[in-house]
């Protein structure tokens, strides 16, 4: 599971820590004073790393922070991660997943009365705007569709609740 969390925090990083080398600097390539007679130290150009305003050495670059793990591993940990919730009681299966209106407060009243709390996934077959809306302004809520949860959003919350529907359609995921 670990490997799992770990490659999915890390694809999620940016990555966009970038400085300026000697060749990205502003400025001239010409040679700042001559190279024999004036009693100063030899110079080659201002964009050189000793200088102020000059470059960076071994500065960062964009680069990725992606990391693989096999797809076996992966659904290996996704299962893991369920029964762990599942054999410490944190699992709520619902018939469906429905709110009247689009109100947060409707989605608190649910939450409240299929004893999950605030700090829940709610996992569904397919996601309805009104559902969507009526969580979206809850910050420990998040609502998404069954067939695309990862091992670190499992993990990560306190409650999940399934529809029916949303806990088939993980199942045929779960599936070898």
């Amino acid at each position: 599971m670990k490997d799992s969390v770990v490659a999915y925090l890390a694809g999620i990083r940016s990555g966009s820590a970038c400085t300026k080398n000697k060749a990205a600097v502003a400025g001239s390539s010409a040679k700042p004073w001559r190279q024999k007679g004036t009693g100063r130290a030899r110079a080659g150009t201002r964009k050189s790393p000793v200088w102020r305003g000059g470059g960076v050495v071994f500065g960062p670059l964009p680069r990725s922070y992606s990391k693989h793990v096999n797809r076996k591993v992966q659904q290996l940990a996704l299962r893991r991660a369920f029964t762990d919730r599942v054999d410490a009681g944190e699992v709520i299966v619902v018939s469906e997943v429905t709110v009247d209106e689009p109100k947060t407060k409707k989605m608190v009243e649910f939450l409240m009365r299929v004893g999950a709390g605030q700090d829940t996934l709610v996992l569904v077959d397919e996601l309805t705007p009104t559902v969507a809306t009526a969580a979206r302004n809850l910050p420990c809520v998040h609502v998404m569709r069954a067939s695309s949860v990862n091992t670190y959003l499992l993990l990560q919350f306190r409650k999940i609740v399934f529809s029916r529907a949303g806990i088939e359609a993980f199942g045929k995921r779960l599936a070898p």
